[in-house]
């Protein structure tokens, strides 16, 4: 009896095998940091360089460690002789700690914003 390969199959397995390796793998640079949860559960910040990841299993959330300059919404006073003055401002930031960035701040970036027009209404006032 004659038997045929077929090589659909073992084409297919290896495509799929390629994609699953390339989700796996993370390429982070010099100045980020890759906070890896498994299943939900914070396992730890990586980074930088390669990153291996399970695919389904783990995520990663990417946190620049670079210095932000965030520019603060204008502020409109009143000073004591009644004379209105508008007031900009801008606010140098940068993460110390991506753990504690992405795990205890739903979204660092306008915490940060809102704690910066909080100090400035709260200085001129």
């Amino acid at each position: 009896m004659f038997l045929s390969f077929d090589p659909v199959p073992y084409l297919v397995l290896v495509i799929f095998l390629v994609a699953i390796a390339t989700s796996a793998i993370k390429i982070l640079r010099e100045y980020e940091r890759g906070v890896v949860f498994r299943l939900g559960r914070l396992l730890r910040a990586k980074g930088p360089g390669l990153i291996i990841l399970i695919p389904v299993i783990d995520r990663m959330v990417k946190v620049s460690l670079r210095t932000v300059a965030m520019d603060v919404a204008p502020q409109d006073v009143i000073t004591r002789d009644n004379v209105s003055v508008k007031v900009n401002a801008v606010v140098y930031f940068r993460v110390m700690d991506p753990e504690r960035a992405i795990v205890e701040v739903e979204d660092y970036l306008y915490a940060t914003s809102q704690l910066a027009q909080t100090t400035l209404r709260s200085v001129l006032g």
